[in-house]
């Protein structure tokens, strides 16, 4: 373990000699000042972690030499001691950037416990730290989005373009592709960091109830309001609001939605005032809004209120090169959650995977993996574990493939093995990679039998 560094200042040499001696046993490297001036000039040519430092002594006293030295020191935990303690002088020492107070005389364990909290309050500082670096670093805020497809690094790349500015954004996509993970992405990368991320699901709140969450109510305002309540509007202010599921907002909830998008104001259920908020707005559905404004279901002019920006996010069908990082990453998270040792995925358990449609999309595969891992026995999940409904829909249905009318073998193989190529070719829009894993063979393999049918 490395040793800290201490310095003790006192100008009683019996007192520099019994600490040096006592705290010398627990891992300390100790160095000794008989005053203020002294300690000025050792904290000038070297760096300490800890000062232990009297009060009252010649040439410069223990203030002083806090006080003029205070921007050297900043770094440094300041413990001062006394056999004149009071509250006042206390109170002075922590002014001046004093860790804490000892009084004369003192126990040895108390001396030593004051260092022990000292040390356990710089590891928490360095913590902290640590982890605000370990945010900063990742700036773009983006970095929890497993995948390196196409797909996903032109929905990442859009949404780095608009984090940054205060436009309203709609995410689009499946459920379960991830869309309020990007919402937090674009929250973490914007200028509104520092605030906590708001979200709300407006199909999951009562149309009756949803008002008043949204915008907040005073008391009296109805039967069973006992006091004000902000709504999550007002929560929200100076933050970003994610609106899920936008398109089960009634129309009612659509025209208010609309004039606080455009009056950047919201008026309390009960209230005659108004109130004025800063809230970016990101909405996020499943539906096809546009659809839904086409059966009227949904206000064209909040639409396009909503739409400034549009995300779509890819389904995981077209995203199926992702499948073994997406694997990888549910995999570590569960053997922390799950108390499991679970280290891959069996080859053939993985090609299931790669050739399932995912209509449940990221969430279904993670349940799926979860599911595995709480069934294997050991180290790795095998096809046994995997549900059958994803068996079930394993591979390609023969009845689909070409028809050979004669008796050779080796044409029939031939020809069968050219359509499931074709086939495969058109599932994947042509992407040779995800060809060749659906396919269960190598891209050099793929890429000879391409030219040998001339497909």
């Amino acid at each position: 373990m490395e040793q800290k560094k201490l310095l003790i200042v006192d100008d009683e040499e019996n007192m520099r000699h019994m600490l040096e001696a006592m705290l010398s046993r627990y891992e300390y490297t100790i160095t000794s000042a008989c005053d203020g001036l002294e300690a000025t000039n050792k904290i000038t040519d070297e760096h300490f972690d800890f000062v232990l430092c009297d009060i009252r002594m010649p040439n410069m006293d223990g203030l002083t030499f806090l006080e003029q030295n205070g921007s050297v020191l900043k770094e440094t935990t300041v413990i001062m001691m006394s056999a004149y303690g009071s509250i006042d002088l206390a109170l002075e020492a922590m002014k001046a950037g004093a860790y804490d107070f000892i009084s004369k005389p003192f126990k040895t364990d108390e001396v030593l416990l004051t260092l022990k909290k000292a040390e356990e309050r710089e590891q928490l500082k360095r913590e902290n730290l640590f982890l605000k670096e370990e945010l900063r670093k990742r700036g773009d805020g983006f970095s929890a989005i497993i995948g390196k497809s196409r797909a996903v690094q032109s929905v990442i790349d859009l949404a780095e373009k608009v984090a940054p500015y205060d436009t309203t954004v709609l995410i689009s996509g499946e459920s379960g592709t991830g869309k309020e993970l990007i919402a937090r992405g674009i929250h973490a990368s914007s200028p509104r960091s520092e605030k906590p991320f708001y979200a709300i699901n407006c199909g999951s709140i009562p149309a009756t109830l949803l008002e008043s969450e949204l915008f907040g109510y005073l008391k009296g305002a109805f039967t069973g309001a006992d006091k004000s309540k902000k709504g999550i509007f007002q929560e929200a202010d100076g933050s970003t609001l994610f609106l899920d599921e936008i398109a089960e907002l009634p129309m009612d909830m659509q025209v208010k939605l609309l004039r606080v998008l455009q009056e950047n104001e919201i008026r309390p259920l009960g209230s005659a005032d108004v109130i004025s908020i800063n809230v970016r707005i990101i909405a996020a559905t499943a539906k096809d809004l546009h659809q839904n404004v086409k059966d009227g279901l949904f206000r064209e002019d909040l639409f396009y209120r909503l739409n400034v920006v549009s995300i779509p996010l890819p389904p995981l069908r077209d995203r199926l090169d992702d499948i073994p990082e997406l694997s990888k990453h549910f995999i570590s998270k569960y053997n922390g959650n799950l108390n499991c040792s679970i280290r891959k995925i069996a080859s053939e358990a993985m090609s299931l995977l790669l050739k399932y449609q995912w209509p449940g999309n990221i969430r279904e595969l993670e349940n799926v993996i979860q599911r595995g891992m709480v069934l294997a026995d050991g180290a790795a999940i095998t096809l046994e574990h995997i549900p059958p409904t994803i068996s079930k829909n394993e591979g390609y249905d023969c009845s689909d493939l070409v028809q050979y009318d004669g008796f050779s073998i080796k044409s029939a193989q031939k020809a069968m093995e050219a359509n499931m190529i074709k086939k495969a070719l058109e599932e994947t829009e042509g992407n040779k990679s995800k060809a060749a894993v659906l396919l269960e063979i190598s891209y050099p393999s793929l890429l000879s039998k391409i030219k040998e049918y001339s497909l």
